[in-house]
């Protein structure tokens, strides 16, 4: 049965979690990191990191979507991830198309919008037609923004809208009308909110050329938890870290006199 999603369910979730929905971000992004050492540290191979990986993420995607955000991004694989193993890249690409097709009834149920951002060259057509049928499914829902970034990296994806707004120009774009508004505009992830809050998995304390021109304000919460331990709990942990906190966007905390 699909979850209820109206807005008295979401605000009696949310009570029970001790969480204010106005002190919820409105889109989590998440550096999913620790696939591979959570499962050597198990004696186990790679695969079977990733794969328990892919299983937390339903669990984190449900989640979001029950209390109500607005947008989810995960960093999935990034344009640099190109460079390991052969049989390491294209098991991970079987995982993706596995989980796209596995979960197009939970995106029904939770009326997910799923976004793909990123490059599309490069990726494997069979995943390119999962990835082009669940979005085309969701493209009539009007919940939370599931965004994947696949093939993904933040200076392609600016040096990819540069080129989009040049193009423009050239078509008779007056100088101008070049604002911050239009460069958003032209980025994977137009019409999404910049990230609130943005999680890193594994104890890793870098960006990792991630979104970097839309969490410039956002908050970073850093976890020593590797991917397939990011369970639900966890979740609620890092938005609990995030509402207690005073986000002041570069002016003075309310207390402040």
């Amino acid at each position: 049965m699909p979850p209820d999603l109206s807005p008295q369910r979401i605000l009696e979730r949310c009570s029970a979690l001790g969480l204010a929905p106005e002190r919820l971000p409105r889109h989590v992004a998440i550096i999913m990191d620790g696939n591979g050492r959570w499962a050597r540290a198990r004696n186990l191979p790679r695969s079977a990191g990733h794969q328990a990986g892919a299983d937390v993420v339903e669990q984190i995607v449900t989640a979001a979507a029950e209390l109500g955000l607005d947008a989810l991004t995960l960093y999935s694989f990034s344009v640099e991830n190109w460079r390991r193993p052969k049989e390491e890249v294209q098991m991970l690409m079987y995982l993706y198309a596995e989980y796209l097709r596995q979960q197009r009834q939970t995106q029904l149920d939770h009326n997910l919008r799923l976004r793909h951002v990123g490059r599309r060259e490069g990726l494997p057509q069979s995943l390119l037609d999962e990835l082009d049928r669940s979005v085309e499914l969701s493209a009539d829902n009007t919940g939370m923004f599931l965004c994947l970034a696949l093939n993904y990296g933040s200076r392609a994806e600016i040096t990819d809208a540069v080129r989009r707004i040049a193009s423009r120009v050239r078509e008779g774009l007056p100088d101008d009308a070049i604002d911050e508004k239009l460069i958003s505009d032209s980025l994977d992830t137009h019409g999404v909110p910049d990230p609130d809050l943005l999680v890193r998995t594994a104890g890793e304390i870098r960006l990792s050329n991630f979104l970097l021109w839309q969490i410039s304000y956002a908050e970073l919460y850093v976890t020593d938890k590797h991917w397939p331990e990011y369970t639900r709990d966890e979740f609620h942990k890092s938005l609990h870290a995030f509402a207690a906190r005073s986000r002041r966007f570069g002016g003075l905390d309310s207390t402040n006199t």
